[in-house]
C-alpha cells in the first residue's frame, strides 16, 4: 500500500487495520536495469500530511481487518454469501439475492447496494457495457522464512520479456512476482512454469544483497503455491442505474505495476462517504444520482494519475527488439535515476502523495523528449534521427489513449486536483464513517 493508501486509511479511521498483520514499511522504489540500480525513496512533501512511508502486506490479512473493524460497529450486520444476482424494479436495484454460508438461497434489500465484486465481477455486466483488457499475467509465489537484505523497498527489475517485482510482505516472507506476456504462458501444472522462472527468469535477477537467492529458493520451495492472475485494464463507465454504486476493481482497473488499485478504492470510499452523509435517506434515488455523478468527477485526480501511471510504465518497460521503443525504455530509466526533482516528482506521484494529472502529463513529456534527446545524442544518425521521431510518434498515440480514456478535461485542468488535495489530503482527523443503509456485494 502506497503512502497515500495509507492517507486514505487514515481519513477513514482506519489505520489501525494495518496493526497486527506484520506489514512491513516501504520506504523506497529500487530499480534494476542492465547492471545498474537505483533506490528511490518516498520524498518528503510538506504538501502531504501523512508519513511517506507504504506497506507491503498480505492483502488477504488487511481485508479481514475491515472486516473485523466493520463487524464492530453496532450499526453493520455482516452478512457472509454469494451473491447470484441484482433485484431490480423499473430500472431500480432494490437488494440482491445470494447464497448464505448454508447454501440457502435468500434475498436482501437496501435502498443503496454497493457493488464491488473484483476483477471478476459477475454483476457488472447487468450494471455498465464495459469490458476489460487482459494486458499480461502475472505469475507469483510467496518465499517463506526469508527476509531481504532491503526488507524496505519495492525491487523492480527491468527484466525480459516483462518485469519482476519482489518485496518483503512479512517479517519472515517474501513475494517474488514475473510478469508474462499473453501469447506464452508455461504450463503450472507440468512444471514448465518452475522451469522457465528457474532457466530464463532467475539468471536476470540481479545478484545484489540475497535477491537471486531468495528468487531460486521460493521457486525450490513453493511449485504448489505458484499462483497466475491476468492484469487487467479498465476504464471506469458510469452506471445510469439508480440505486446501486459500483466501485474497486468491478468499477475500475489498471496495470498493476505501481501497486495502487487499494489506494484508489480508498480515495473513492473517502469521497462517496463525504457525499453521502449529508443525504438523509438513501432511498432518495434522484439525490443519490445526483451524488454519484459528483464522485465520478471528483475521483478523477487520484485515478487519473494513477491509471495513467501504472498503464504507461507497464507499456514502456516492456522489452522490445524496437528501437524506438527501446530508446523510451532507457530515457524512462535514465529519468528515474536522475535523482533529483524528477525522480522525487515521479516517485510522489506514484505513492499518492502528489494527484496530479497535469504534473504527470509534464513529467511523460520531459521523459519523451529525454528519451529522445538520449537516442541521437551519442552517436547522430539518420537512422537514430528516424527513430526519435518514431518515438515522439509513440509517445503522443500512447498520452492520445490515455488522454482520451480519463478524459482531457479532467486531465488536463489543475483545479480540479487543487480542490481534491484541499478536501481529502489536508487532514488526518477521524471521522466516523456511515455504515447503515447498504447492502455490500
Amino acid at each position: 500500500m502506497q503512502p497515500g493508501g495509507r492517507l486514505m486509511l487514515a481519513q477513514l479511521g482506519l489505520e489501525d487495520c494495518l496493526e497486527e498483520i506484520d506489514a512491513q514499511e516501504a520506504k523506497y522504489l529500487a530499480i534494476y536495469k542492465d547492471g545498474k540500480h537505483a533506490t528511490l525513496p518516498f520524498p518528503n512533501d510538506n504538501k502531504f500530511p501523512y508519513e511517506p512511508v507504504g506497506r507491503t502486506l498480505r492483502n488477504g490479512r488487511l481485508v479481514q481487518r475491515l472486516r473485523k473493524k466493520a463487524a464492530s460497529l453496532s450499526n453493520v450486520h455482516l452478512e457472509e454469501g454469494s451473491v447470484k444476482y441484482l433485484i431490480e424494479e423499473r430500472g431500480v436495484v432494490k437488494g440482491v439475492t445470494y447464497k448464505n454460508s448454508t447454501g440457502e438461497e435468500t434475498t436482501a434489500f437496501a435502498p443503496l447496494t454497493v457493488v464491488c465484486d473484483g476483477c471478476y465481477s459477475n454483476l457488472r455486466r447487468s450494471l455498465v457495457d464495459n469490458n476489460e483488457e487482459v494486458l499480461s499475467y502475472m505469475v507469483g509465489y510467496i518465499t517463506k522464512n526469508s527476509r531481504l537484505e532491503d526488507p524496505h523497498s519495492l525491487h523492480l527489475i527491468s527484466s525480459k520479456p516483462l518485469v519482476c517485482v519482489i518485496y518483503q510482505i512479512t517479517s519472515d516472507e517474501v513475494r517474488c512476482v514475473a510478469e508474462i506476456p499473453t501469447d506464452s504462458i508455461p504450463s503450472i501444472a507440468n512444471g514448465e512454469m518452475s522451469t522457465f522462472l528457474k532457466k530464463t527468469m532467475a539468471p536476470q535477477i540481479p545478484e545484489i544483497g540475497n535477491l537471486r537467492e531468495i528468487f531460486l529458493k521460493g521457486i525450490e520451495e513453493g511449485l504448489p503455491e505458484i499462483k497466475r492472475t491476468a492484469t487487467k485494464s479498465m476504464s471506469t463507465k458510469l452506471c445510469d442505474k439508480k440505486g446501486v454504486i459500483v466501485l474497486g476493481d468491478a468499477f475500475n482497473m489498471r496495470h498493476p505495476i505501481i501497486a495502487s488499485g487499494m489506494m484508489v478504492a480508498l480515495s473513492d470510499t473517502l469521497i462517496l462517504r463525504n457525499l453521502l452523509r449529508p443525504l438523509p435517506n438513501l432511498g432518495n434515488t434522484k439525490k443519490v444520482s445526483e451524488v454519484v455523478k459528483s464522485f465520478y468527477i471528483i475521483r478523477k485526480p487520484m485515478s487519473a494519475t494513477v491509471n495513467t501511471l501504472a498503464n504507461v510504465f507497464s507499456q514502456v518497460l516492456r522489452a522490445t527488439t524496437d528501437e524506438a521503443r527501446e530508446g523510451m525504455r532507457q530515457g524512462c530509466f535514465n529519468y528515474l535515476w536522475n535523482g533529483d526533482f524528477r525522480t522525487n516528482g515521479i516517485i510522489a506521484l506514484l505513492g499518492g502523495m502528489n494527484p496530479r494529472p497535469l504534473t504527470l502529463v509534464l513529467h511523460l513529456v520531459a521523459i519523451t523528449f529525454t528519451s529522445m534527446g538520449h537516442m541521437i545524442s551519442h552517436f547522430p544518425s539518420p537512422r537514430r534521427f528516424w527513430h526519435s521521431l518514431r518515438l515522439f510518434a509513440l509517445a503522443l498515440q500512447m498520452l492520445g489513449a490515455l488522454l482520451k480514456d480519463e478524459g482531457v478535461k479532467e486531465m488536463l485542468i489543475p483545479t480540479n486536483a487543487a480542490a481534491y488535495r484541499r478536501t481529502y489530503m489536508t487532514t488526518t482527523k477521524y471521522i466516523p464513517t456511515i455504515a447503515a443503509g447498504y447492502v455490500t456485494c
